[in-house]
């Protein structure tokens, strides 16, 4: 992607970034203790030139995400029994074909939905706002134990293996909300913050990020159904190939007015060397 680093086709946004502070941020997944509130850490919006990703040909190597055409089977995607049944095998033949790992491991998935009234209806999520990264330097390992019998799990976190999101909108194309990842190579490990996820049973690790001007963010504009966005958020190998991407949702001031809600789905998966 380097060589085409300068794309005339993109739009300009502003991007939630995280402002370095005293302590380590935390969100609360669900209603936080009395007292406390549900997320620290301050916003440091920045407004940035996000490219158009169409033509560019990016690998989950290289920039850590690409982008496939592959249909699906699924019936109706918010419902979580179908999904199981029919979307879990059919991500898992695309990530073997695409990263050639021995195994894949989906353990969930998440349904967004942008319409307020879907969200509180249909028990979905609206969009991730804010730049970030599913899994860290301990959360990912920590994340393979908590799945696996801690003698299949050792044996796995002892050859490489990798954490990858499959993003895919359920309806398109997608005019509201869409999805930016920044290139790997763009990334400092300096910007990544670590920041807790308070769950009511456990508490798992993302990183947030901090500014800074040479990030290079890309997006797929008008992405349809039959396309999915392969995100690497995290890689134990240490070779030069990208190791993770971060991204966020954003507002994309081209959208037309009276754009329909972004409904999507995102499967998280470990693949395993």
């Amino acid at each position: 992607m380097e060589g085409n680093a300068t794309v005339i086709d993109g739009v300009r946004a502003p991007l939630n970034y995280i402002l370095p502070g005293e302590g380590t941020p935390f969100t609360y997944t669900s209603e936080p203790p009395p007292g406390m509130p549900a997320r620290s850490g301050e916003l440091d919006p920045h407004a940035v030139a996000i490219s158009n990703g169409r033509g560019l040909e990016t690998t989950l190597d290289g920039e850590g995400f690409e982008l496939r055409r592959v249909g699906t089977e699924v019936p109706d995607f918010y419902d979580p029994e179908a999904v199981k049944r029919v979307y879990y095998p059919e991500i898992e033949r695309l990530l073997k074909a695409a990263t050639g790992a021995a195994e894949i491991v989906i353990f969930d998935h998440t349904v967004r939905n942008t319409a307020p009234e879907q969200q509180s209806g249909r028990r979905v999520r609206g969009p991730a706002a804010r730049v970030h990264n599913d899994y860290t330097e301990d959360s990912a390992p920590q994340r393979v134990r908590d799945l696996l019998p801690p003698e299949a799990a050792e044996a796995r976190l002892a050859r490489r293996f990798a954490e990858i999101n499959v993003w895919r909108p359920i309806k398109g194309p997608v005019k509201r909300t869409p999805l930016a990842v920044c290139d790997a190579r763009s990334l400092d490990p300096a910007d990544l913050v670590r920041t807790e996820l308070r769950y009511p049973d456990r508490t798992g690790e993302i990183y947030t990020v901090a500014w800074n001007p040479r990030h290079r963010w890309v997006y797929f504009p008008d992405m349809t159904a039959d396309e999915v966005l392969l995100i690497k958020c995290f890689d134990s190998a240490r070779d030069g190939r990208a190791r993770l991407s971060v991204h966020t949702a954003f507002d994309d001031p081209s959208t037309p007015a009276g754009a329909p809600p972004r409904e999507s789905i995102e499967v998280r998966a470990f693949a395993f060397f």
